[in-house]
Parts: C-alpha cells; structure tokens; sequence
C-alpha cells in the first residue's frame, strides 16, 4: 500500500490561522457587555411633570422615559436641600450618618473612606463620568466650575457654561423686576427669555456633551451622569418654553387660603419662610405668577434634553442594555401656602420624581405608589446590575419593583429639614401618614392624613383621635432622629 504524504501549502496554513484568529475576534465581539448606567438628574425639580399629574406642564420626553419602565410615585429626598440630599444620594448614606447636613458640607472630609456610586462602577471597571450638577454645584455662582464635587467618583468631569451664566446680567429679578448685576441669585425669584438655541445654554451644552460621551464610551461599559441646573432659579430657558405657558393660564393660589393653611403649623416648620412671607420678600401676585411660567418653561427645556439623551441610546443601540435614572434632588414649592422654594418638612419640598428604565426593568408603564427614598437608588443600581449590596448602605434595592409583579414593601420614608443644631425638623411618610418632630416634639409635630388631606391643610397633632397614630409614627421617626 502507498502512502500519500500531502504537505499543506504556506498559504493554506495562513488561512487557516487566519481563520481562527478571525473565529476569536468575532466571538469575543459578540460577547456581551456589562450593563451601562445612563444618571440623569434635574436640580430643584418638584413633580410638576405630565406623567406624575400635571394638567399644564409638558413633559413629552419624561413621560417617554415613565412608559418605558417604572415610576415611583412617592419618592422623597431625605433632606430639602441641594448639597445633603445630592451627598445622601452618591453615598446611599443618610445626613445623619455622614454628617453631611449643611448645604457645602464635604462628603470626603466628613467621611473619607466613602464609596460613591460612581466611584463603585468605576472600581468594576466602568467608564464614569460627569457632566453638569450631580454632587453640590451652587447655581450659577458654580456654573463652569468643579463645584463641590468628588474627584475620586469620576474619570472624567466636564462643567460646559453657557448663556444663563455669561450674561446673568441680563437676568430679571424680582421685587421690582429691575436689571442689571444681581447679588445672591441662587437664591432669588428671577427669570430670563432670551430668544436662543437649546445648545447655547448650559443645560443644553450638558446634554450635547452627555450624548457625545455616550458615543465615545458606547463599547465599554459606562456610568455616564448628567446633571441639569434647570428649574433651579434663576429661571432661565430660551424663550420657545416660555411661550408653552401663556402668563394668563398660570394658576396662583388664594392668599388668604395660603394664611390659613400655616395658622396650625409650628412656627420652626416656617420660620426661614415668615419674614418674607407671601413667596419670597414680598413679591407681588404677578410676579410670582412670572416666575411659576419661567418654572414651567425651564422643566420643558429640562424634558428636552432628556429627550436627546434617549435619542441618543436608541441611535446606538444601547438602550436594552443601559439602565437609566432620572431623578431630582428634592420638590419644590412655587406659592402653595403661600411658600416658595424649599427646605420644608412638607410634601411639597420632599417629594420628587424618580423613574428607572431600560436595562433589568421589565415592567412597563407600571407605577409604585409605596413610599421610598432616593438613598434607595444607590442599592437598586449595585442590585440591578448583578454585585452584591455593600451592607453599610442606609437603602434598600428597588430591584422587585422593576419586575412585572407585585412587591410588598412596609419601609417608610424618612427626612429631615437642618436649619441649625437647635433647630431640626425629623419626618417620617407612610402609604397614607406624613408625621413631623420639630427639636423632638418640643417645638412642635405635625400629622397630616394623605387619604383625606393630601395638600397637607390640617393639622391633626392635637387631635386626640389620632393619639395612638401619632404615638406609633413617633416611635418609629425616634431612632433615626438626632439633636445636639
């Protein structure tokens, strides 16, 4: 028998390594990435938004975002205030845990060891980073500016300004609706309708960069948060979301209603609001009413830079496998009671909007009326994605919410108002009780049933039907309570 010796030839070995490099390039191509994280925030949003009720406000791509997958319809800050509600969200921990309880507290100074959100995914190997206000940026004195931000959370940062901060001159403020160089104006009733383009704003120059992160960072896995200024004041949009809200439809509240809905309040609950009482320093009917449309027209410019950032997951194909949030810091008072602002004990100020889509979220269009807390979204986001839940976080996973199911949930709600060490405020909020503790029930408390009193009108404090409530709400606020 012969025997035939067939020699392959250089190029057919060629092929065939070339072969087998290609069949391993093309598997770990397919290979599927990490989940990504899309972290989109609004600052000093409230839940004027169409999908959480309003009748007026236009929210097209918000609500876009609520069909895809779950809002929480009671959802609260654990402080009203921009800098310890934002700290207690990046570090999942409460204002009483880290310390953080002034508005430019530093979270790494108070708690050095702290691991943020950003900071966990990025140790996992994600892209994370940042553009506009996630921690504390103060608005628009920090416009452009790293803020007070954390550098251990981010490997990138970016602070884009636009017009609202360059020309803040232009700014109309108000008592007396004067120009010119303004004082304080993160603290101010003001507003500005420049004839503009989305992109010449810092809000919209947020969202640019946000989309074009998102483009860059696209096969890698990704922590990408952008932060809007807007509706924080001043109020400032291009005036295209100014003429959504025609001034004669903007809706104001009796004044004298307003009065008689503080009479039964403890007078530390208001006593930052009483001097300059009704709105802010005596502002007139009308301007406030000015201000409640520039409000309205800055959460529509808000609605459509997240609707850019949605185009731009959909563009590129990430959307299954992105999980995005949008939330806000803390609510919003615009006249209710005659207030304005926030840093209340009530609903109005602690009360925000808080949606989760796309990735792991396989409800749709659902909605949970259970009450929950923003320090939850740290767990949720760690749980969703597939790592074990550090232990010493303060929240809790809303992972068996995102399932089509129902889920039980007894955890209440808790926050807190800090004006200083002898003044504090402790609330706590069930399905159906909001109760207050002012300096331990010393200066005062506050019951208000939502089945029946949901606007938060009468005060049942002092009624003795409602002693045993009262007194099993107390019990359950006093270990997260703290006074010097």
């Amino acid at each position: 028998m012969k025997i035939i010796n067939i020699k392959p030839s250089v190029h057919a070995i060629l092929g065939l390594c070339f072969l087998a490099v290609f069949t391993l390039f093309s598997c770990a191509e397919k290979a599927p990435l990490p989940p990504n994280i899309l972290f989109i925030s609004a600052d000093d949003l409230n839940i004027d938004i169409g999908c959480y009720g309003s009748d007026q406000v236009e929210t097209p791509n918000i609500d876009r975002l609520a069909k895809m997958g779950v809002r929480f319809n009671k959802t609260y800050a654990q402080q009203p205030l921009c800098g310890p509600s934002r700290a207690s969200v990046m570090s999942g921990l409460r204002p009483n845990t880290t310390g953080f309880v002034h508005l430019r507290d530093d979270l790494r100074k108070l708690k050095p060891d702290v691991v943020t959100l950003g900071q966990f995914f990025k140790n996992k190997g994600y892209y994370s980073g940042r553009v506009g206000k996630i921690f504390h940026h103060g608005n628009p004195g920090d416009i452009g500016t790293d803020g007070h931000d954390d550098p251990l959370t981010w490997d990138e940062k970016f602070n884009p300004v636009g017009i609202d901060k360059i020309y803040e001159d232009s700014i109309i403020r108000f008592p007396g609706g004067t120009t010119g160089k303004k004082g304080r104006l993160g603290v101010s009733m003001a507003y500005w309708d420049p004839v503009s383009e989305d992109h010449e704003h810092t809000d919209g120059m947020v969202a640019d960069r946000a989309v074009e992160m998102i483009q860059q960072h696209k096969d890698q896995p990704f922590f990408i948060a952008a932060g809007f200024f807007n509706p924080h004041c001043p109020y400032v949009a291009p005036k295209k979301y100014f003429d959504l809200y025609p001034i004669e439809n903007i809706r104001m509240p009796d004044l004298e209603e307003a009065k008689r809905d503080l009479e039964d309040v403890p007078a530390m609950a208001i006593q930052r609001d009483t001097i300059g009482w009704p709105f802010y320093y005596n502002v007139t009917v009308d301007e406030a009413k000015k201000c409640k449309q520039a409000y309205y027209a800055s959460i529509s410019f808000v609605d459509a830079q997240v609707g850019k950032l949605l185009d731009a997951l959909e563009d590129n194909n990430l959307l299954e496998n992105t999980i995005v949030v949008f939330w806000s810091d803390h609510g919003y008072f615009l006249g209710e009671k005659g207030l304005w602002y926030k840093r209340k004990n009530f609903e109005r100020a602690l009360q925000v909007p808080l949606i989760l889509a796309g990735y792991g979220v396989n409800a749709h269009n659902k909605v949970v009326n259970s009450p929950v807390e923003l320090l939850d979204i740290y767990p949720t986001l760690v749980d969703a994605l597939g790592h074990e839940v550090p232990t010493e976080l303060d929240g809790n996973s809303l992972v068996p919410f995102l399932q089509e199911s129902d889920y039980k949930w007894a955890k209440p709600a808790i926050s807190q108002v800090f004006h200083d060490e002898n003044a504090q405020g402790y609330t706590i909020r069930t399905k159906r009780w909001r109760y207050i503790e002012w300096n331990g029930g010393e200066a005062g408390s506050e019951l208000y049933d939502h089945a029946n009193d949901p606007d938060e009108k009468v005060n049942l404090t002092n009624n003795p039907g409602y002693l045993s409530i009262k007194k099993q709400l107390s019990a359950e606020l006093k270990p997260f309570t703290k006074y010097n």
